[in-house]
């Protein structure tokens, strides 16, 4: 009794204090490469000490059966080589949050870090109970995240708005979200970034502390505009809003306890935003720097504010210091008393031009119009208001009175090129000596101005760079006509850039001092040719002819000159630059271009007066392109070595030739095929119409299941030359062997499909092309795509097994194999998704190959004969069904010492193999269900504990009741025969009878 009761106090004492568990985070975790990864670790109803030891280590993908040991917070010697200097440089580290709890971190995460990990805590309890690791798995996926944004340096005026653009793309393959968000640093040294304007990872705006009053008045905006494009608004920025600003995109990842995780971050090069404070400017400029006497002055006063049109302003023009009138914040005029006359005369006149611009006219100034001009504008809050907020004075314009006059004018405004150029430039008020300096600005040239010649005050001439060749100008020639006037001219104009702008500066000299003015004109130097390119007809038909008509027209008659003409084409689509196809010389003779020699023989050249033509005989589908023609004469004043004096280009005409047209019809209906297993099959393309003397190229698609909306596959394609080219997917030797195009009729094309396997459902079509030869090359006259047939594969066999059962499935090779040859053989396992994989491979040489190591232990390959080819596997499991199915090569050597060459090869059928969950029974159900093994393995215990303790209750209960009993019990009677009996069976071996004395135990 006492040794059951010591077995049941130990029992209940380890159900009172619980059991150890360990727990590590829930897998599978997808982390990028390069981030740093934290994994946590936790241990529970452990009985030693306070502070538990934790201890990690991987099984790589490569080796799921080997532990690698990684680090450990006891054991400095515990991680493998290959983690020993990572461990060491803390690039892995493990971080204690409490005694029981730890955090793993890897610092800069690897592709090889991937694979399950797990957590073991050495046993610190007087016995084991409970479990002593966790596992969980990690994935390394690459980091596609990326973030960029054109850095600037930009400077707004306050109450401006500002638009700064993100581009945020990713291409993870797990469902991913993005948070975008815009950030601020106040200075170039400043750590802490203020938060702006965020798009949380669930779609939601969430504005920083300071931009909270302007995000709720639509200040501060996020526009996502197409895929990758986020743009940041914000709206009347302040000097408060002035900083470095940059974009921040975070990648988020749902973990299994539905947690999202950040795995990825990255920041744009930041943007400098400069605010410039609200202020006033004023600026005041004439719009003519100097006058004569009776001239009109014109003074603008401009103001420079921001949000100028909702300020109000008022104006005062100054005349050396002293107010000469007033422009009130309404634009009411207001003169002074001594303007006032004048201004009533039509002489003075002041206007708000716009509430930025002020104007002041003067007409006919006069002596006492000299001095200096000034505005001063003020800014008051309301029109009526006589208090400025602030006020602004304009630099000073100085009117000062002129005493020379110069003109410019020309006898020559418009020439035609060879042509000479005639200028006079007269002055008049000057009394001292002057200088003269001409130039030239062209048109189409504006930039610094072209020196053409100048004349000293002593009568020096002095030519510009480009007007000292006599064999070209000619002697230009500079003279003073009389003391006020001087002439320029150029004998000869070399071509178009000879016009433009010509300019004479007279500049006058009296004591020390000088004075310049400058006048210009304008003249316009033509070619006097121009050439108009026109045909009747701009859409030829194959085979057809057409002509070109270039109409010269000229000022000059073309007896006069000997003329040039050139013909030119540019090919479609443009090649970038037009090509000479044939230039007839003044003498007549013609030279061919080399880069189009096909119209050599195909063009006809003739001329009548200014009009000249290009027929081309027989057009072909190289003819379609534009055409131009060019002309070129040589007349008087022609520059020297036999150069053209002047060369004109006509307008482009576009000539496009119609090809036949196409006759080509496919049928189009679509049809569904089943085939079995290693049968051959074959999928029909048929041509409805077509032209009869064209030729067809065929290329044959694929789209493989599931059909989603992707592009299809291409076979194999047979051009018009009976030519073929497999896909990229189908040029294997194994697949060019079992897909052939045939065309078995004039009309009809086949594509066979030999020993056709599950891989190969899907729906095919086929794009016929129809070719013509025409006089130059082939053409593609048109295209025609056939309708789908839908391959579906039906599977011959179908095997059931129960997990942990054996099955064989059958690969007989049938049929006499050629002497001295060797066979090999292959088993591939087929899943749901599609993708095959090999499971085991017998070589040529009897070697046996396993693909996957993990099932080498549970496949076997028996073969009892030399054909027979048959796979066990061992203890079924749920992941072994699918399609299986077996590849035969048959190998030849090609000679002594020589290689091997495959000869055949043949595919067996597909077999199905489908797994079901073992018979249940009683144990196995009890052992299945913890809680019931825990109901089973303790209750009989408990039964045998509860009778004990009643049993031993009732014992003491029937002792105390026998020492309450007054009478007394009999122990033992000694007889007349001298034997001792013994009447309380519990005194037996503790009292004894002697004659001497009574003697007894305590009780």
């Amino acid at each position: 009794i006492p040794g059951a009761l010591q077995a049941a106090g130990f029992f209940l004492e380890s159900l009172s204090t619980g059991q150890r568990v360990v727990t590590v985070q829930e897998g599978p975790l997808y982390r990028t490469e390069g981030s740093h990864v934290t994994l946590w670790c936790k241990v529970s109803g452990y009985q030693g000490p306070a502070e538990q030891n934790f201890q990690w280590s991987i099984y790589l993908p490569s080796a799921p059966e080997r532990e690698v040991q990684i680090v450990s917070t006891v054991d400095p010697s515990f991680p493998y080589a290959i983690y020993t200097q990572r461990v060491r440089s803390r690039g892995i580290y493990v971080e204690r949050v409490q005694g029981d709890a730890v955090l793993l971190h890897i610092t800069d995460l690897q592709k090889e870090d991937a694979g399950e990990y797990e957590c073991h805590t050495p046993n610190t309890d007087e016995r084991y109970f409970g479990s002593y690791s966790a596992k969980t798995n990690l994935s390394v996926i690459a980091d596609t995240l990326s973030a960029s944004m054109v850095p600037q340096v930009l400077t707004h005026a306050e109450g401006e708005a500002v638009e700064l653009t993100c581009e945020v793309s990713k291409s993870t393959t797990q469902h991913t979200h993005l948070s975008v968000g815009w950030y601020r640093l106040q200075g170039a040294g400043e750590s802490h970034a203020e938060e702006v304007l965020i798009l949380s990872k669930d779609f939601v705006l969430r504005p920083g502390p300071s931009y909270m009053q302007k995000f709720l008045v639509g200040d501060v905006r996020l526009n996502k505009i197409g895929n990758t494009t986020y743009k940041l608004s914000i709206g009347g920025v302040e000097p408060s809003d002035q900083g470095q600003l940059y974009c921040e995109a975070t990648e988020w990842i749902e973990d299994p306890d539905e947690t999202w995780k950040d795995i990825s971050r990255k920041q744009t090069e930041r943007t400098s935003l400069k605010v410039v404070s609200r202020d006033l400017s004023v600026d005041i400029a004439a719009a003519e720097s100097s006058l004569s006497e009776g001239d009109t002055l014109q003074l603008s006063c401009m103001v420079g504010a921001q949000k100028s049109s909702s300020r109000h302003f008022q104006v005062l023009w100054l005349l050396n210091g002293m107010e000469m009138a007033k422009v009130d914040p309404h634009g009411v005029l207001i003169w002074e008393d001594k303007y006032e006359e004048r201004a009533k005369m039509g002489q003075l006149r002041a206007f708000k031009h716009s509430n930025t611009v002020y104007v002041l006219t003067i007409y006919e100034v006069g002596l006492k119009d000299n001095g200096t001009y000034r505005c001063s504008v003020s800014e008051v809050k309301t029109p009526g208001d006589f208090h400025s907020i602030q006020t602004n004075l304009s630099s000073e314009t100085t009117l000062r009175k002129i005493r020379m006059r110069l003109s410019v004018s020309t006898s020559t405004p418009q020439v035609v090129v060879g042509d000479a150029l005639i200028f006079l430039c007269e002055v008049q008020g000057a009394t001292g000596r002057v200088s003269v300096r001409w130039w030239h600005l062209p048109p189409q040239h504006p930039g610094p101005r072209m020196l053409v010649a100048t004349m000293g005050q002593d009568g020096t001439l002095s030519l510009g760079s480009a007007y000292q060749d006599v064999r070209t100008r000619g002697s230009l020639r500079l003279e003073k006509a009389s003391s006020s006037a001087f002439t320029l001219v150029i004998p000869n104009t070399l071509d178009e850039s000879d016009s433009g702008r010509y300019g004479c500066e007279v500049t006058e000299w009296s004591q020390g001092r000088s004075w310049r003015e400058t006048g210009e004109t304008a003249v316009t130097v033509s070619l006097g040719l121009q050439a108009a390119l026109r045909s009747r007809i701009a859409t030829v038909r194959y085979g057809q002819s057409f002509e070109l008509v270039c109409q010269v027209s000229a000022s000059y008659t073309f007896e006069e000159v000997p003329v040039s003409v050139g013909w030119l084409f540019q090919p479609r689509p443009p090649t970038g630059r037009y090509h000479k196809v044939v230039w007839v010389l003044p003498n007549g003779s013609m030279v061919w271009g080399t880069a189009q020699p096909h119209f050599q023989g195909k063009a006809q050249l003739t001329k009548a007066d200014t009009s000249f033509r290009l027929r081309i005989h027989n057009a072909a589908a190289a003819n379609e392109g534009t055409y131009q023609c060019e002309v070129e004469v040589w007349r008087r004043n022609a520059p020297p070595l036999g150069q053209p004096a002047a060369t004109t280009r006509s307008n482009a005409v576009g000539i496009k030739v119609v090809l036949p047209e196409s006759k080509l019809q496919v049928a189009a209906e679509g049809r569904s095929v089943e085939i079995a297993g290693g049968a051959d099959t074959a999928v029909e393309c048929r041509i409805v119409s077509a032209l009869n003397n064209s030729q067809l190229a065929v290329t044959w698609y694929v789209l493989p299941p599931p059909l989603a909306d992707t592009t299809p596959l291409q076979i194999v394609r047979t051009d018009y030359s009976s030519i073929q080219e497999y896909g990229a997917e189908f040029s294997s030797p194994a697949q060019k062997s079992r897909f052939l195009s045939q065309r078995v009729s004039n009309n009809v094309f086949w594509l066979r499909i030999l020993s056709a396997n599950p891989g190969d459902q899907g729906q095919y079509h086929c794009v016929v092309e129809e070719w013509l030869w025409l006089v130059d090359g082939w053409y593609k006259l048109g295209e025609g795509a056939s309708g789908r047939t839908t391959l579906e594969f039906k599977l011959p066999g179908d095997v059931s097994a129960r997990e942990g059962e054996e099955v064989t499935l059958r690969c007989l090779l049938q049929g006499a194999r050629l002497p001295a040859t060797h066979l090999s053989a292959t088993w591939f396992r087929g899943k749901e998704s599609g993708r095959v994989s090999p499971l085991l491979t017998l070589h040529r040489d009897g070697a046996i190959e396993y693909p996957q190591e993990s099932l080498a232990g549970r496949l076997h390959l028996r073969r009892p004969t030399a054909g027979d080819f048959s796979l066990t596997l061992l203890s079924v499991e749920q992941d072994d069904a699918g399609v299986y199915h077996c590849q035969v090569q048959e190998w030849q050597q090609q000679g002594e010492g020589k290689d091997w060459a495959l000869q055949a090869l043949a595919h067996s059928g597909y077999t199905q193999l489908t797994t079901t969950p073992p018979e249940s029974t009683v144990l196995s159900r009890i052992c299945s269900s913890p809680p019931l093994l825990n109901f089973v393995l303790y209750l009989p215990l408990v039964l045998i504990l509860l009778l004990i303790l009643a049993v031993f209750c009732w014992y003491f209960k029937f002792q105390k009741s026998k020492k309450g009993n007054t009478t007394g019990d009999q122990l033992m009677e000694l007889q007349g025969d001298g034997e001792v009996k013994k009447t309380e069976l519990g005194y037996n071996g503790r009292c004894n009878l002697k004659e001497q004395s009574w003697t007894a135990e305590e009780d």
